[in-house]
């Protein structure tokens, strides 16, 4: 089971429960012990992040330097960069 020690914000999760099973997210944020928040920049966007149950999630052991250094700098965070960091991470799940 996972908990929510094991997530940290810029973490790539794949659900595996719901209308969104098998899509790949990133973190974004940490809601309380057992939500996070998640976007994918075209089924979520970041104005409107998923809150999801981490017992819902598969966590992949991968995380975003990019998204994560714009989350910690409080920078603006956009769909765009959020759906290239995951076009990147299937890319290199490819090779």
């Amino acid at each position: 089971m996972n908990d929510i020690s094991q997530v940290i914000e810029g973490q790539y999760v794949k659900s595996i429960k719901g209308r969104d099973k098998n899509y790949i997210f990133i973190v974004t944020e940490i809601v309380d012990d057992k939500h996070v928040k998640l976007v994918d920049g075209d089924l979520r966007k970041v104005n409107n992040p998923k809150v999801k149950n981490i017992k819902h999630l598969q966590i992949i052991n991968k995380i975003s330097t990019t998204i994560q250094e714009v989350l910690i700098s409080n920078k603006k965070l956009s769909d765009f960069m959020i759906n290239q960091e995951i076009i990147k991470l299937r890319l290199s799940d490819t090779k």
